[in-house]
Formats: structure tokens, sequence, C-alpha cells
């Protein structure tokens, strides 16, 4: 599991993807990706008592079940909200769609896609490349993995897809460094374990 204390430094370091009046990467017609498209959910929502428009996206990952940020609360119908994530950036919440798009692990220097929106609600695309996958001594698991690529605000709980159409993460933050932009995202078996986590507690409780 990430370690909180880490999780939090790295928020510190990072901007969160909530797109607020501004669009990156560039704008798209479609997704491409038939099964992506089929579980691509555009998130929308107003912050600071109302004034101020707000643009994410969610993810359908399982029948039933979507997953965003847990910083996208604000655009998710809190009555449809399972849980939240304890040890990462993900708020999962029911849907009416039971698609399930294939997934795979994202692999350093591959090519990726991701998805998300723009400040006038228009879909929006950036194509990049697996910069580093961050592990953990004695976890299965990764924390995190990063992409480079020219995505930002409104890619918020967006999808990450490989060339062969497969989805492979879920984006959460972002960090200018030395020149070129860093996006992270939880790689879909950190968001399943997150996920089987939560459920397994609530069937305890």
């Amino acid at each position: 599991m990430v370690n909180m204390g880490r999780y939090l430094q790295l928020l510190m370091a990072t901007a969160l993807l909530t797109g607020c009046a501004t669009s990156s990467g560039q704008p798209a017609a479609r997704i491409a990706e038939p099964a992506i498209a089929a579980a691509y959910r555009p998130l929308h929502g107003r912050v600071h008592l109302g004034v101020d428009p707000v643009d994410g996206a969610a993810m359908v990952i399982a029948p039933g079940i979507a997953v965003t940020n847990q910083h996208n609360e604000e655009m998710v119908d809190r009555r449809l909200v399972i849980g939240t994530a304890g040890q990462s950036d993900l708020l999962f919440f029911r849907v009416q769609t039971s698609t399930q798009p294939p997934r795979a692990q994202p692999v350093v220097g591959g090519r990726v896609t991701a998805y998300g929106q723009g400040a006038d609600a228009e879909l929006r695309i950036a194509h990049g490349v697996v910069h580093d996958i961050a592990t953990a001594p004695g976890f299965a698991i990764a924390r995190w993995f990063t992409y480079e690529a020219d995505a930002g605000p409104g890619f918020s709980g967006g999808p990450v897809v490989d060339d062969q159409g497969r989805l492979v993460g879920i984006t959460f933050a972002y960090k200018d460094e030395g020149g070129k932009r860093l996006i992270y995202a939880y790689d879909m078996a950190r968001v399943q374990a997150e996920l089987d986590n939560l459920q397994a507690g609530r069937r305890q409780g």
C-alpha cells in the first residue's frame, strides 16, 4: 500500500488535475478505442460557492462501478458514492453501466493516450510515453506511474490507455519538472486493490 506520508508529500509537490476554467491537451472529436469510449464518463461541477466550473472524468471499471479521483467528489452525486480509498486519491461510485474495458499494466517507454475534459466540457486528448513506475520494496503493486504528456487540468480521474486500446491507469496529478510535464496515474492493479479493500471493509462492517 502507498505510505500515507509519502502520498501527502507527493500531493504537496504536484498539482491536482481538476479542470478549473482552463484546458489542456488537444481537442478530440471522439475516443478512438470503443471499449474505453463505452466506459468513459465526463464529470462537471462547480466550486467556490458555485462560482467556478470544474471538469474531470471517470471510468467504469466493473459492472455498476466507476472510479474517479477523491478530489473530484464535488462532481459526483453523493448518493451514488460507494466509498474512497484509504491510501490513494480514488473515489468509487455506482453507475448503471455494465461495461468493463480490457486492462493491462503500464510499461516504461510504452506509448499511452490519456483522455479528459476541457473547460467548455469538450473532450480532450493527450499522447505520451510512460516515464517511470514507482515501486516499493516488499510490495507487489506499484504506488503510481508517471507518463510525459501535455495533459493537465480536466484529465483528473480520466483513463490512460496503451497502444492496444487497453486501460492501464487512472490519472490523478501532474508536476512540471525540468521543462517537461510528468503526469501521475495509478495503475489498474492498484485501483482494483483499493476497490477490493473497500468492498471487504464494507462486508466486515
